[in-house]
């Protein structure tokens, strides 16, 4: 797939599909689906995020930069272009930015936009004003209906309220596929090793949005791991481990009956069920003790025998 962050560059004739984007959740790919035959299949987003611009506070997102590009490569665009979002983009004109952006220097002959869409100085572009523009040089605009599930919207607001809640079922349901966190694995105080749960510690890009703190089952794919096909069952914790008093948030993988070196290792844990809040326990014994339930949960939840 083909990224640009420059209009000088980008690749044409063009089918568009407009948007943020974040999370590429299911509504997303219906916006994104018409696009994907004929021309160059190009997604047309914005870099920063146009809410990051003008709080000027770095916005948490579900997909950072390089898990947007992987998901959009496996349906099939074919090219990525991130508008640079300036006090110069904020400020067009929604008919310059249709003429000039998307009709001259993107050459689009074809347009998706979610019903929602909006567009232009203080966005006051509408999906019917950017039909009517794009109607006068001939270019047909798709406008992709909200989609819902039981009857509410399928938004990228209501999968972070999902996540903030631990209601991965909700979450996961909205997005078509397990909410999941990349990063790599880096050097920890090793404190799981003395109890005997071994942990990856995960390290995930910084504009990454967490979910709410506690203990998930998971599942861990990792392109090193030949066995099970790269993926294994695991639990996960997300929190400050206040029974160590610990004052840092970390990301803590342990992998149910696998041991080996991870180090420096690339990992995508796909969270499947929230299990608990995370908590304080009066010993390191209890904490031991509550980890082996947990995985017992894990166990049961991911259907996995333990090993002999």
């Amino acid at each position: 797939m083909w990224i640009t962050f420059s209009l000088d560059t980008v690749r044409t004739p063009t089918f568009v599909a407009l948007g943020n984007f974040d999370g590429v959740h299911r509504g997303h790919r219906k916006v994104i689906a018409p696009i994907l035959s004929d021309s160059i299949a190009t997604v047309v987003t914005f870099h920063p995020h146009p809410q990051e611009f003008f709080t000027g506070q770095p916005r948490q997102l579900l997909t950072p930069l390089d898990e947007k590009v992987e998901i959009l490569r496996s349906l099939g665009v074919e090219q990525l272009v991130l508008l640079p979002f300036d006090q110069i983009l904020a400020n067009m004109p929604p008919v310059e930015f249709v003429e000039t952006i998307l009709l001259k220097q993107l050459q689009a002959r074809k347009i998706s936009v979610g019903q929602d869409f909006c567009f232009g100085s203080r966005r006051s572009g509408t999906t019917e004003d950017l039909r009517t523009i794009a109607a006068k040089h001939g270019v047909e605009v798709q406008v992709i209906p909200l989609h819902t599930q039981n009857d509410e919207r399928i938004s990228s607001s209501a999968i972070r309220q999902a996540l903030q809640d631990g209601d991965l079922s909700t979450a996961n349901d909205l997005l078509g596929r397990p909410y999941s966190l990349i990063g790599n694995v880096v050097h920890g105080q090793q404190l799981g090793r003395t109890i005997g749960f071994p942990t990856a510690n995960l390290q995930v890009p910084l504009e990454k949005f967490l979910p709410r703190q506690g203990v998930y089952s998971v599942r861990v794919y990792c392109p090193t791991l030949p066995a099970h096909e790269g993926s294994l069952p695991g639990v996960m914790n997300i929190g400050n481990r206040p029974t160590v008093d610990g004052l840092k948030q970390t990301i803590e993988v342990h992998l149910l009956d696998w041991s080996g070196n991870l180090y420096d290792q690339t990992l995508t844990v796909s969270l499947e069920k929230f299990l608990r809040p995370e908590q304080k326990f009066p010993s390191l014994d209890a904490l031991k003790t509550q980890i082996q339930l947990d995985c017992e949960m894990a166990r049961s939840l991911l259907a996995v025998t333990p090993s002999a």
